[in-house]
């Protein structure tokens, strides 16, 4: 198990909250994979693991990640949402054939938060850039 799910599961214990088998399957699942997944995908990922899981549990369990700061809810157009463990200040491209989302970060996209914030006066606290385009993937398979 990663360190940093060892970490959340340590910072969730001292907020009284009990870890049971699937509440640390979701988390390490979510923390595991970086694909941004859906409730359902993360559901079909455990099943078999724990048939009594249903998937209001999974939406329950990232309610409360969400809730400790651990999971970002990212929602698009097309009422999905997905959820992210990497809570840091980042940015997604997405691909427009098939949703595939990856994460990347760009330490000069930090000037604009602050030219933005210098523009008209608010205090910037959070933050969301998206990139949209083909992966190399779905590029390939048109050629």
């Amino acid at each position: 198990m990663g360190s940093g799910v060892q970490h959340a599961l340590e910072q969730l214990k001292t907020t009284g909250v009990r870890i049971t088998p699937q509440r640390h399957a979701i988390l390490t699942y979510l923390m595991e994979s970086m694909n941004h997944p859906t409730a359902d995908e993360i559901y079909r990922a455990l099943e078999l693991k724990f048939p009594s899981m249903s998937v209001a549990t999974v939406y329950n369990n990232l309610k409360m990640f969400m809730e400790a700061g651990m999971v970002r809810e990212l929602t698009y157009g097309d009422n999905s949402s997905r959820f992210d463990a990497n809570v840091t200040d980042h940015y997604h491209i997405i691909c427009q054939k098939c949703g595939k989302i990856e994460d990347f970060s760009y330490p000069s996209l930090h000037e604009v938060e602050r030219e933005a914030e210098k523009a008209t006066g608010f205090k910037v606290n959070g933050l969301r850039m998206e990139l949209y385009g083909i992966c190399g993937c779905c590029s390939n398979k048109q050629h």
